[in-house]
């Protein structure tokens, strides 16, 4: 620690006043500065290295655990404790999630739909079981809502729309493009919460015409549907509260790209580590809204 203090003001202060000041030898200076780096110290510059590289491709919006993820999936050995201490030198961090509360009503269960998924988010097969829920994008105009299909086998978004209005067609248009990727009449769970457009008649006639089943969450219970609340809470705090969307247009393009360039390129990696042995998915085709 002197020695460094030492080296940090050398081109100011005489070195060997501070020497004297600090109670150390000049000659122990002149070993410590001139004595190559050690092995660690050359792993850690090397880990940084690679880290910035992990920093500037993901727009500097992931943690220790994710960036650790990052790191293990392009071979790296270490340990997240370390990445964290080597972020924290760096003086690089995530970007938060903000906290909120909000409760509203719940609509009526329609009286077809018995159960809800039990928070068995689990599935061994694609196209088992889907989840799909609406939220809103702020821009300088009115909000602009989005709905996804997601899908609990390989994480991906296989359906997705946007409108500036929350009625049926936006739910609609999201399950027509997860139906596209469906292979065949595969028998398929489609859980959501009980949002009205959700509810309406027309959705629930589109999931009986095509052979989906209909399940919904419970009255209250956001945990029944928290895998599409966790993609939108991470897509809020990596793209919607970093940017600032002027119209509807940009904001449309933006989601776009999240989806098609960060997303869905991600989980579709992780499968032949996470399901050997099994095929992998067809990727999915891209359409516009």
């Amino acid at each position: 620690m002197k020695y460094r203090m030492i080296a940090r003001g050398r081109k100011t202060v005489p070195i060997r006043w501070m020497c004297r000041c600090l109670r150390v030898s000049p000659s122990g200076y002149d070993g410590w500065a001139t004595c190559p780096p050690s092995v660690r110290a050359r792993e850690n510059a090397r880990l940084v290295a690679r880290m910035h590289d992990v920093h500037t491709e993901h727009d500097g919006v992931l943690g220790s655990p994710r960036r650790w993820a990052e790191l293990r999936y392009a071979g790296e050995r270490w340990g997240r404790h370390r990445v964290a201490r080597l972020m924290r030198e760096a003086g690089w961090h995530g970007v938060p999630q903000r906290r909120r509360w909000r409760r509203k009503a719940s609509g009526a269960r329609p009286g077809s739909v018995h159960k809800h998924l039990e928070r068995d988010f689990q599935a061994t097969a694609p196209h088992t079981k889907w989840v799909t829920d609406i939220t809103y994008i702020r821009t300088a105009k009115p909000w602009v809502y989005r709905c996804i299909v997601l899908d609990l086998y390989s994480g991906m978004i296989i359906g997705w729309s946007m409108s500036p209005r929350q009625d049926r067609q936006l739910v609609v248009q999201a399950v027509l493009m997860a139906l596209g990727q469906r292979p065949g009449r595969t028998p398929v769970i489609l859980h959501s919460d009980r949002g009205c457009p959700l509810t309406s008649d027309e959705y629930q006639h589109c999931l009986t015409v095509h052979h989906l089943t209909c399940r919904m969450s419970a009255v209250g219970n956001c945990a029944d549907n928290v895998a599409t609340e966790s993609f939108f809470s991470v897509l809020t705090r990596e793209r919607g509260h970093r940017r600032q969307y002027r119209t509807r247009d940009e904001a449309r393009a933006d989601i776009f790209d999240y989806i098609e360039r960060w997303h869905n390129p991600r989980q579709r990696r992780k499968l032949p580590r996470q399901r050997e042995g099994q095929a992998l998915l067809p990727q999915p085709s891209v359409e516009t809204w």
